[in-house]
């Protein structure tokens, strides 16, 4: 029995130093995760604005943010739209009616309209196609080629007009085709464009300076179909935000610089329908989109937004 007693005493001795110099136990992490699509996530300007929602609705709990696996946006909203996968809780693209009746749609656009303004980034030598273009005759007889993601609401919006359209399921793979000639155009965001090039570093592409295509396409944030928690917690975080003005000061801290440096109100404004939205958002995106314009046209501060 003495050596089963000294060796009890020798695991008694091991186990109470262990406790004694591994410091007090870490309470629990009871937060809440949301997995966020990393395209949304590597936006500084989304994840600024989900941030913002969540810190106004503190009675849902403490919360992390994550950031999704590197997938195509189609893939995105596959894994967003099933229960179980668990590899995606929040994405923000712009809506349509198919996206609506498979997703959970939170109905505040979250850059107050500016993704249905799009600039062409392209490269220098191309520049002079774009010459003299004043209307969408003159850009279809022009015969520029746009590119887009292949899963993106913007595509068939411009095949629509009678545009021709180059896509990729990869928005990086993009840049690369147009710098390889794939396309002339590659239609961006107002709200995005900028980020997009600084992010991009590529000295050789540049944002044409004269032509604003316009359509309403307002962008939601969109949660799982059965997620109606996320989604609730996010829509009145945003409510809130606007109540109190911070969704306003959202508004001008990351889109009033994009608005002042391309010199929208110069530019000649190509209009598109968006035959796409279901009625409700299209009454959004015609409303948010025509009250960008005047206040565009009369140089008003995006934060009077």
């Amino acid at each position: 029995m003495q050596p089963f007693h000294s060796a009890f005493l020798f695991i008694a001795a091991l186990l109470s130093f262990l406790l004694l110099t591994a410091g007090p136990v870490a309470a629990a992490d009871h937060s809440k995760s949301y997995t966020l699509w990393y395209r949304n996530y590597d936006s500084g300007a989304v994840r600024s604005l989900l941030e913002l929602a969540l810190n106004k609705t503190p009675e849902y709990g403490d919360y992390r943010l994550l950031r999704s696996d590197e997938m195509a946006q189609g893939r995105a909203l596959r894994e967003l739209a099933r229960k179980e996968s668990g590899s995606l809780d929040i994405a923000t693209v712009a809506t349509t009616l198919e996206r609506e009746q498979q997703l959970n749609a939170v109905p505040v656009p979250i850059d107050g309209g500016l993704l249905g303004f799009r600039v062409c980034v392209t490269t220098p030598e191309k520049l002079e196609r774009f010459e003299g273009i004043a209307s969408l005759e003159d850009l279809r007889n022009r015969g520029i080629v746009i590119g887009q993601g292949a899963h993106w609401p913007d595509t068939p919006i411009l095949e629509a007009a009678g545009i021709p359209v180059v896509t990729h399921s990869r928005y990086e793979v993009l840049f690369g085709m147009l710098e390889k000639g794939r396309f002339d155009c590659f239609a961006r965001g107002v709200s995005e464009v900028l980020y997009d090039l600084e992010r991009h570093a590529n000295k050789d592409l540049v944002i044409e300076p004269d032509l604003l295509i316009a359509y309403p396409m307002p962008s939601f944030f969109f949660t799982a179909p059965d997620d109606h928690e996320t989604a609730q917690r996010i829509q009145l975080g945003l409510e809130r935000a606007i109540k109190d003005g911070s969704f306003a000061v959202f508004l001008q801290t990351w889109y009033g610089r994009p608005v002042k440096e391309l010199h929208l109100n110069r530019r000649i404004t190509i209009e598109l329908p968006n035959p796409y939205l279901p009625e409700e958002s299209a009454i959004i995106g015609r409303r948010t989109l025509d009250a960008l314009r005047q206040r565009i046209d009369t140089s008003i501060r995006l934060s009077d937004l």
